[in-house]
């Protein structure tokens, strides 16, 4: 009788937290990425105010800032973040920062 469950996955607390934060990662920096493009849009058809502008630059840096600090936590590089989708292609099309 074959085993169904072999082979099983091994897998240690340690590698299960950095990969489950890599994909909480992926998912904030894509989302980040997708707000900056946003405000750069708006930004370019005059939506904004100059001080929401600045309070927009002040928030995506912050952002920015938190990435490096959390990634670095983690010992992440911005291309760990950028997941392979195969034949779509990259995940970040820009790619992280």
């Amino acid at each position: 009788m074959t085993d169904l469950f072999a082979p099983r996955v091994e897998a240690d607390k340690d590698t299960v937290e950095r990969e489950l934060f890599k994909l909480v990662l992926t998912i904030v920096e894509l989302i980040r990425q997708l707000m900056e493009r946003q405000a750069l849009r708006r930004i370019d058809e005059g939506d904004l105010a100059p001080e929401q502008v600045e309070e927009l630059g002040l928030a995506l840096f912050r952002l920015d800032e938190a990435m490096t600090t959390l990634r670095d936590r983690f010992d992440l590089t911005p291309d760990d973040l950028n997941l392979d989708l195969g034949p779509l292609g990259p995940l970040l099309a820009d790619g992280p920062r």
